[in-house]
């Protein structure tokens, strides 16, 4: 069992951010990875889209009319490109190995996974996995998107494993900001692989 914590910082940028904060902790217990993300500060500013069912989207329009947000799917389903709007994302690789694994969830719900060769080749679909359920709950000063996954069908027990933790924020205004635990790169690039900083 290896229990970390960890806290995102944004690729600089000449934008004025708003005060937000991307903190959690991962842990891998056997070959179970669980990943809790905690978005705080000022949620006004950011497009979000609520998951189905916590509140309707009326509703969020009549308590926070100036939150950019938009209509809820009531299905969560696998959908592509979700890092164009606001999405948690982890990266996995095998240590010594090239291949890894990109995790995209959405705080309305949606989701995919992706398995590459190497850095940013041979992308494709990961169909080892059909469902990917995760927790997203709106809190007073934010909100927390908690999720576990099965590595037993990407990843062997006795594999280490080394990740990369990250999250797109889509703001109002349409800009995008990118958060990790580290920028390696003269651009924001999250498949970089030196910056896949977390062991387990």
């Amino acid at each position: 069992m290896n229990d970390q914590t960890f806290s995102l910082q944004p690729f600089p940028s000449t934008k004025s951010l708003p005060n937000l904060k991307i903190a959690g902790n991962i842990i891998r217990i056997y070959n179970q990875l669980d990943i809790c993300y905690m978005l705080k500060g000022d949620l006004k500013e950011i497009a979000l889209a609520y998951p189905y069912g916590e509140a309707s989207y009326a509703q969020r329009l009549v308590e926070k009319p100036t939150v950019g947000i938009a209509p809820p799917s009531n299905t969560r389903s696998r959908k592509h490109e979700l890092w164009e709007d606001t999405c948690f994302e982890l990266f996995v690789g095998i240590k010594d190995s090239a291949q890894y694994w990109e995790f995209n969830l959405s705080p309305a719900g949606h989701w995919n996974v992706y398995r590459f060769d190497s850095y940013r080749q041979g992308m494709q679909e990961e169909t080892a996995f059909t469902i990917l359920p995760f927790n997203v709950q709106n809190q007073a000063d934010g909100l927390a998107l908690a999720f576990d996954v099965d590595l037993n069908k990407i990843v062997s027990p006795v594999q280490e494993i080394e990740v990369a933790i990250t999250t797109v924020i889509k703001h109002r205004d349409g800009e995008v900001t990118y958060w990790a635990l580290t920028h390696r790169g003269a651009e924001a690039d999250f498949h970089l692989r030196d910056s896949f900083i977390v062991e387990l």
